[in-house]
């Protein structure tokens, strides 16, 4: 059985997995920037799959969100590189329009649709519509019964590792707050089941009840005041010793409020790389523990790619493809920013 004691011994795993996943996403950014700037002939022969004369539809929840907006950008380039028309569809975090947006889309028509991120409850009902009417569906981050392939990080390894390195941070016991308001989210809802899952074979880390709800928008604002508000219910120090959320701009805004407070003996982890979040995660003062960096325009870019082959006549593609990411903690941080590109 897993003890407290072993939590030293998770740490050092976890920089090692770090090290190489974060290897390996490098290497693959280098070989598809010099793609990108190879002459047409020269990408016909690499065997980058057409998409000339094809619509593409490419469907966000919202851009406001550095990953979100990443992905979306790297999906429509990617359109572009191979030929391909994209027809871009921002639905600025609200589920009507993001509704009546992919509504549209089953009257219409594209060749494709890839649709980034949103309320499972919501969105799919509309990917079915789409699949009925014979348009092949793509998504990102969205894990779905309706869509051909899904993009994205391993939401369950990221998830464990990002877990094990808060246990391991505050010595394998403490209190934590936990901010869980997107459950309908898959990838958030993933995130948050490994956290329960770790934690059960440390049973003196805690979760304050009750949790904290996320928002959009306003999350930093949100968060901040949360965090803020928490504090006074908790002066002491040791009384909290860290706080984790599905993602990283609750971190962001829980991060500044401990600053603001002095409480630096508490510790914030969250999903996603953001550049302030992954600066605030280098920054030795700065009370941010880790954060899983992404890599958001690796995962658009591979979604794009998946439907072209699909569309090219590929029926080998796996029901998900998933992109690596890394554990940014204060050891690392500096480094994984140079391989993402944020230095």
């Amino acid at each position: 059985m897993t003890t407290i004691s072993s939590a030293p011994l998770a740490r050092r795993a976890l920089l090692k997995m770090g090290s190489a996943l974060a290897a390996a996403a490098a290497l693959g950014g280098a070989a598809r920037a010099d793609d990108a700037a190879k002459p047409e002939a020269s990408k016909a022969e690499a065997g980058l799959p057409s998409l000339k004369g094809k619509t593409i539809a490419i469907s966000v929840a919202g851009t406001d969100h550095f990953f979100d907006l990443k992905a979306y950008q790297a999906q429509v380039e990617t359109v572009k590189e191979l030929g391909g028309t994209p027809i871009g569809l921002d639905a600025g975090r609200n589920d009507k329009t993001l509704v009546s947006q992919l509504q549209t889309l089953v009257t219409q028509k594209p060749d494709a649709v890839i649709q980034t991120l949103g309320t499972l409850s919501v969105v799919d009902p509309w990917l079915k519509k789409l699949r009925q009417a014979g348009i092949p569906v793509f998504s990102v981050d969205l894990p779905s019964t309706n869509v051909i392939n899904t993009a994205t990080s391993d939401n369950f390894s990221l998830g464990a590792q990002l877990a094990l390195q808060l246990v391991s941070d505050i010595g394998g016991k403490g209190n934590v707050v936990v901010f869980n308001g997107f459950s309908g989210v898959p990838v958030c809802e993933i995130r948050y089941t490994q956290l329960r899952n770790v934690l059960k074979y440390y049973p003196e880390v805690k979760i304050i009840q009750p949790e904290l709800r996320d928002v959009i928008p306003n999350t930093v604002q949100d968060a901040y005041a949360q965090i803020t508000a928490l504090l006074s219910k908790y002066p002491e120090k040791g009384s909290i010793s860290a706080i984790w959320s599905a993602w990283d701009i609750p971190q962001l805004g829980a991060t500044q409020a401990l600053i603001a407070a002095g409480r630096s003996e508490i510790l914030t982890y969250g999903v996603d790389g953001t550049p302030e979040v992954l600066a605030l995660v280098k920054d030795p003062k700065a009370p941010a523990g880790a954060v899983a960096a992404q890599q958001p325009s690796v995962i658009g870019r591979q979604a794009v790619l998946n439907l072209a082959r699909y569309l090219n006549g590929d029926t080998t593609l796996p029901s998900q493809t998933f992109l690596p990411a890394v554990i940014a903690n204060k050891k690392n941080a500096a480094e994984v920013q140079k391989q993402l590109g944020q230095a």
